[in-house]
């Protein structure tokens, strides 16, 4: 025990050196304990005003902006997402018109072949009615220019008759003339 006493009387010996070291250090730089004091309770009520007054409304504005911030990212993600759909319905839409308009091609190409098969159609049948009319036509030429052409062989042949017979022929004489031409033109 008496070393634990010893020791404690060294420890206070050294306290009080210290103390001493202290007070004449202060000294030689000139401390003084109640400008220290009134310093130091300035400084405790400028820091009390400034978190009042200054720290507390800073921190205030930086936890709104904090929260818009945040809003902010989530109207963005919202936002994006709005969009990715709005190009999906675009694709969408787009791959309907595409579609649509493809079968439209379709039905025109089926519709313009059957119209072009159908006027070729009309067209070969027009053409048949033409040859036929102009064969028609010209059987009808054909038979008539033979009538003729027997009516004027029957009055030459009545004529060169008449004058190389000298006499004149009579109406009966002249038709029974023209019927033998027609006969031999005929065969």
């Amino acid at each position: 025990m008496p070393l634990i006493i010893s020791n404690m009387n060294l420890i206070l010996a050294q306290t009080g050196g210290l103390t001493d070291i202290a007070r004449s250090t202060g000294e030689t730089f000139g401390f003084n304990t109640w400008i220290f004091l009134s310093q130091v309770i300035s400084f405790i009520i400028v820091a009390l005003l400034l978190r009042r007054f200054a720290y507390k409304p800073i921190l205030h504005v930086l936890e709104q902006r904090r929260q818009q911030i945040a809003e902010g990212l989530l109207n963005a993600e919202k936002i994006k997402q709005q969009l990715a759909e709005a190009e999906q319905r675009h694709s969408e839409i787009l791959a309907k018109a595409n579609a649509q308009a493809q079968k439209m091609i379709d039905e025109a190409r089926a519709s313009s072949a059957t119209l072009t098969e159908r006027k070729q159609q009309e067209a070969i049948v027009m053409a048949e009615q033409i040859v036929a009319k102009a064969h028609e036509a010209s059987a009808i030429e054909h038979e008539r220019t033979m009538t003729e052409l027997k009516r004027e062989l029957g009055r030459l042949v009545v004529d060169t008759t008449a004058k190389v017979t000298g006499k004149v022929l009579t109406s009966d004489d002249q038709r029974r003339l023209q019927e033998e031409a027609s006969r031999q033109l005929a065969s």
